[in-house]
């Protein structure tokens, strides 16, 4: 057994999920680079794996699991990590994530491979993908090449993939949240690599850090800061948000246990009809559909495609890559270019080749009986599919039986001297005897193993997987079943040792679209009819009869996933319900200097540049305070913010939109800590009064979010009147022309509102002095609603 030492506390210390490649975040884990044949044996990845074979890469950066080869360039090439040009005939690629470098350069490289790069994730976090789109100028983070294809991005964090590459990307997504696991207080870096904008500049040298030719350069995903790869390691480990770091919801300030929500839930981002990448988007042939990322050739005629299968799972769902090899390719070589596909850097002498005899049709459960039974690469001839004799078209990578293995287990607990403990497995080793040969090697010994369980987590791109084992089970056994599952699987589990503690569960629902006016005993009985409410797990904690919504306290994850399943398709009294996930706030732990910026977008305004708004917002800030108007409407962001004692609201859209969040606003004052919150608007509508008037521009033309969120935080508060204008009918009565006197409307003052420029009869605000919002551009001023209803009669409102 060993421990890996921790290099630093700048390594581990940080924000939960450190990107791959994040040299602020990434320990060194030793001398790890691809195994080759001609090594020597061992159980599985981890240390001292042996020399290298003669010749197979040029000395370089071994511990970041890169396999360079030297290749002659054919055509403009340029380098990862400087982004210049590699003048000449030669250049240094790895075969695994295509990082193309100089040769003066490989001894700088700080970039981990895409293989390696799951085992770097200190916290994972999902990422939360949304509909695929045409992105010009981008790259994969997986495969490193060009985006040409309909590519999916990232709705929180910016991360860019082709549609095959989603099933390899680490899940290290922004961590927006605490969730009972590794919760920690200090923030630091949450670095992304490359797809900067034009004319990013280093941090360091001040010189240009983006490129548009090739996928260089980082940028932390909080606070902004731009670096290249190797200066970051000069700067601070700790991220202070930068320039909007007053607007930003912190994250350890907010408290969300999500467990099987996804995080499309979590961050109440709309689901797109279109299927999930790598789950049922098949091609004609029930291969993922071919892109960019794929190791697709041209068919000719001194080479064969193959379909290569990961897994038992993959045969049944029918999800293979496709891998060109020339025909005459030895045994070994077609082995290599099969774990080359799927990312899996381990000695090939640990697994073979079985063949597939007949075409598998996904979930044919006897087809997978065939392919286990199938004879092995060698056994199909000397040559392999290489053979010019009739060979499978279709292969599966198999481990072979391990007689022990070397286990890395990780602590699940913050401020520890080591990133992890590498364990030897033998078939005696059980869940109970791991974690006892474990906790001395943490500092723990003191405490008894009855304390501590062994938690098994899958690290999935699009949601992670947490599971308990029991102390009985053998753990080389479940080490197998993973591997006959899927070997891509196994490189994305990850097993914690954790503290034996209860987690009390608490899941809070918005339920929307109910009858107004009920009291809360009828809302009750009214949600126990329609989707048979469980009276000892859920309770209304907020009752807002007035708009026909409820908050609901579910004490049960199991009955809170259901509630929320079957809330989205029940309709009560023909209309159809709305429910949202909604975060804690803790109030007390926000800063002093803190006042969080509540984000309403209305995506349908002004001409669906809403939508682009609400990802860019997503991404700037924090995405819990960033709501859709579309999905709930303003109510659940003025409930999550009921408790912060001083908070800024920005409302992105028309004037009608303006008006509703306000009078949202006016009925929830009474609820609110913050009862006179300051307004600021970003027009995005067609006749935009309010925001004339307010100095914000006649309408939104694309200008940077972030101008846009400085230019909230540096505008004044003034007061505008609103006002509510009655409309009385009357009869004709006792009139000799048949006429009637009719009494003047009535406009009683419904509120006054803290807006921009003062006027001599109507306080409005304006932008501060020399801001550009005084010549056109967004920017400008806030507006606070302030003052208490002053009519309580039905009333036809003209919001101001």
């Amino acid at each position: 057994m060993a421990a890996a030492a921790e290099p630093g506390t700048r390594a581990w210390l940080g924000d939960g999920s450190p990107r791959s490649g994040s040299p602020a975040s990434s320990p060194d884990l030793g001398s790890r680079g691809r195994a080759r044949p001609g090594q020597g044996p061992g159980p599985g990845p981890g240390p001292g794996s042996g020399p290298e074979r003669a010749g197979a890469r040029p000395p370089g950066p071994t511990a970041l699991g890169h396999s360079f080869r030297k290749v002659t360039l054919t055509k403009p090439t340029f380098c990862h990590l400087c982004s210049d040009f590699i003048w000449g005939l030669a250049g240094f690629l790895c075969d695994v994530c295509n990082f193309m470098s100089h040769e003066k350069c490989l001894k700088h490289v700080k970039t981990p491979c895409s293989s390696l790069a799951p085992s770097l994730v200190r916290v994972p976090v999902a990422h939360c993908f949304g509909p695929q789109g045409l992105y010009k100028r981008k790259f994969c983070a997986v495969c490193r090449k060009g985006l040409e294809a309909p590519a999916l991005r990232c709705e929180v964090c910016e991360l860019h993939v082709h549609p095959d590459c989603v099933p390899f990307a680490c899940s290290d997504c922004r961590q927006c949240h605490r969730d009972g696991h590794r919760d920690h207080d200090t923030h630091h870096h949450h670095w992304r690599e490359g797809n900067l904008p034009s004319g990013a500049r280093c941090e360091v040298c001040r010189k240009a850090c983006g490129s548009s030719d090739v996928l260089a350069g980082l940028r932390c995903e909080w606070c902004g800061v731009q670096a290249h790869s190797v200066c970051s390691a000069a700067l601070a480990p700790e991220c202070t948000f930068g320039r909007l770091r007053t607007m930003v919801l912190p994250p350890a300030c907010v408290r969300l246990l999500s467990r099987n929500f996804s995080k499309m839930h979590c961050f109440r981002v709309s689901e797109s009809a279109a299927p999930e990448p790598g789950e049922g988007e098949d091609g004609p042939d029930g291969s993922a559909p071919t892109g960019p990322g794929k190791e697709v050739l041209a068919s000719e005629s001194s080479k064969q495609t193959l379909k290569i299968f990961d897994g038992s799972d993959a045969v049944q769902r029918n999800h293979f890559r496709v891998i060109s090899v020339p025909r005459l390719a030895r045994s070994e070589e077609v082995l290599d270019a099969a774990l080359r596909a799927y990312y899996i850097t381990e000695d090939p002498r640990d697994f073979e080749l079985q063949a597939l005899t007949s075409p598998v049709q996904a979930g044919d459960a006897g087809g997978l009986g065939k392919a286990q039974s199938s004879g092995t690469l060698e056994e199909e001839g000397s040559r392999g599919p290489g053979s010019r004799e009739a060979a499978p078209e279709a292969w599966i990578i198999r481990a072979l039986p391990r007689t022990q293995e070397v286990l890395k287990v990780y602590p699940a607990w913050l401020k520890v001297g080591v990133a992890y403990v590498s364990i030897r497995v033998t078939p005696q080793s059980t869940v109970r005897t791991v974690v006892l040969e474990v906790l001395p090697l943490l500092g723990r010994q003191v405490e008894g193993p009855e304390s501590f369980q062994l938690v098994e987590v899958l690290m999935g791109s699009r949601q992670v997987q947490r599971t308990v084992l029991a102390e009985e089970e053998l753990l080389l056994d479940r080490l197998r079943d993973i591997r006959k599952t899927s070997l891509r699987q196994m490189n994305q589990t990850r097993f914690y040792v954790a503290e034996s503690r209860a987690v009390v569960p608490h899941v809070s629902l918005f339920v929307g679209g109910l009858p107004p006016g009920l009291s809360p005993q009828e809302y009750d009985s009214l949600l126990d009819e329609a989707v048979a409410t469980k009276a000892g797990l859920v309770s209304l904690s907020h009752v807002y009869s007035s708009q026909g919504a409820v908050v609901l306290d579910v004490a049960c994850f199991a009955e809170a996933e259901r509630l929320y399943m079957l809330v989205r398709d029940t309709a009560v009294h023909g209309r159809q319900l709305t429910t949202l996930v909604l975060p804690d706030v803790l109030h007390t732990k926000l800063p002093p200097d803190c006042r969080p910026l509540l984000v309403f977008v209305n995506p349908k305004s002004g001409g669906l540049k809403g939508r682009d708004l609400l990802c860019s917002f997503r991404k700037l800030l924090n995405p819990h305070q960033v709501f859709e108007l579309t999905n709930g409407g303003p109510l659940p962001g003025f409930h999550v913010f009921s408790q912060v004692p001083c908070f800024r609201v920005l409302v992105c859209g028309g004037d009608g939109t303006v008006g509703w969040v306000l009078a949202a606003l006016e009925e929830m004052r009474y609820r609110l800590a913050c009862p006179e919150p300051s307004v600021a608007i970003l027009p995005l509508g067609t006749g935009n009064d309010l925001g004339r008037v307010l100095r914000w521009g006649a309408g939104y033309s694309g200008e940077d979010p972030l101008s846009v969120l400085v230019s909230v935080d540096e505008a004044d508060a003034v007061l505008m009147d609103r006002w509510t204008i009655l409309l009385d009918g009357h009869e004709a009565s006792g009139a000799e022309n048949g006429l009637a006197d009719v009494e003047p409307p009535k406009v009683p003052q419904q509120g006054c509102v803290r807006a921009g420029r003062a006027a001599e009869d109507e306080p409005v605000t304006q932008p501060a002095q020399g801001d550009p919002a005084a010549s056109g551009t967004a920017g400008g001023a806030a507006a606070q609603h302030r003052g208490p209803h002053l009519h309580q009669h039905p009333q036809l409102g003209f919001g101001g």
